[in-house]
């Protein structure tokens, strides 16, 4: 099953074909979708592990949203706010039976999974939210996303590579040119265009307060991305909101932290309790100095060598020095790849 579960297909209300897979048994969890293309997701080792391991508590239903994946792209790309995203989930959770349903809102899907619960508060037993906001424009406005959505309309297929390393902290190797690869066919580059148009005008906060489901904030951003306030203003928006801050600093869930995430968000599921990780300092590479590592934090924060040295009181050359070994002993061929390491790693 490289590509995981048979694909499944059930129309929208406004005649839009939906692709979804089934898996596991247990309470019902639907992880809605951003971009994203399902079938190729299955075939990154970080995420085929996570959709196992939630299957094995969970009722786990994976869909691609309209004009992405296996789902219709004979879409208007002028119809994709918020109102078509709460079509397509209403038609996966009415194909499956599953409701009441958990929903696990990741990125874009933050919003529509509360214009849902808000709408239908007796189809959600429960809210998982990751990376977004009531009103997408927070979620998207810190200068790396924009400079990133810049990409979109002028090379796509930079556009995935980089995307992957600077959501998910990849720069190199197998996981990071597959998650590229799932970008990169999710959709044509005019839907994507359209799409995140779109998101930067959908705005929920009006429906918030009416959320009744336990909701779980959950966020794990570097102020690069998605700074916490915006994490914390959701959570405190929402009736029955709790904020988690879960350790290290790259933009993913149950990527690099990965145990530790899917145990928090099934517990949280499966029985509504919430078991905050214990903060652990950040691993040390074998090998490096502390004064590297003060190094390798501020390199990855985006300082130049001049600004690291004031920060630091040393010299320019001493910088440079530091950096050259700190590249050895982490195997990094640049900034790129020592910030991808930092972040991986809840060093930045």
């Amino acid at each position: 099953m490289e590509s995981g579960p048979d694909l499944n297909y059930t129309p929208t209300s406004d005649g839009v074909t939906i692709a979804y897979q089934v898996l596991g048994a247990g309470p019902t969890l639907v992880w809605l979708p951003s971009l994203g293309n399902i079938a190729a997701q299955w075939r990154v080792p970080q995420l085929r592990a996570a959709y196992e391991y939630l299957a094995g508590s969970v009722r786990l239903i994976l869909y691609d949203g309209r004009g992405m994946g296996s789902s219709d792209r004979r879409i208007d790309p002028l119809d994709l706010g918020i109102d078509a995203h709460v079509r397509d989930l209403d038609a996966v959770l009415t194909a499956t039976g599953s409701e009441p349903a958990a929903l696990l809102g990741y990125y874009h899907a933050t919003a529509t999974a509360i214009a849902f619960a808000a709408d239908h508060p007796r189809r959600v037993s429960r809210l998982v939210l990751f990376g977004g906001a009531a009103r997408m424009r927070e979620a998207m406005s810190p200068a790396q996303t924009q400079a990133l959505l810049s990409l979109v309309d002028q090379d796509w297929d930079l556009f995935a590579d980089t995307a992957a390393h600077t959501w998910l902290g990849w720069s190199a190797g197998e996981s990071g040119r597959l998650i590229g690869e799932s970008f990169r066919t999710a959709a044509t580059p005019a839907v994507a265009t359209a799409w995140f148009e779109a998101a930067a005008r959908i705005d929920v906060s009006a429906q918030v307060a009416g959320v009744l489901a336990p909701t779980l904030v959950l966020h794990r951003q570097s102020e690069r991305q998605i700074p916490v306030e915006v994490s914390r203003r959701l959570a405190a928006a929402l009736p029955r909101g709790r904020l988690v801050e879960l350790p290290g600093s790259s933009p993913t869930l149950f990527m690099d932290a990965g145990r530790a995430d899917l145990d928090l968000v099934t517990r949280f599921v499966t029985t509504g309790e919430v078991h905050e990780p214990e903060p652990t300092a950040p691993p040390r590479p074998d090998g490096v100095t502390t004064r590297e590592l003060d190094v390798l934090r501020l390199l990855a924060a985006g300082d130049s060598n001049a600004e690291i040295a004031g920060r630091l009181g040393i010299a320019v050359h001493t910088v440079e020095r530091h950096t050259a070994n700190l590249y050895r002993k982490i195997g990094a061929r640049g900034r790129a790849d020592a910030t991808a390491y930092a972040l991986r790693r809840g060093i930045a």
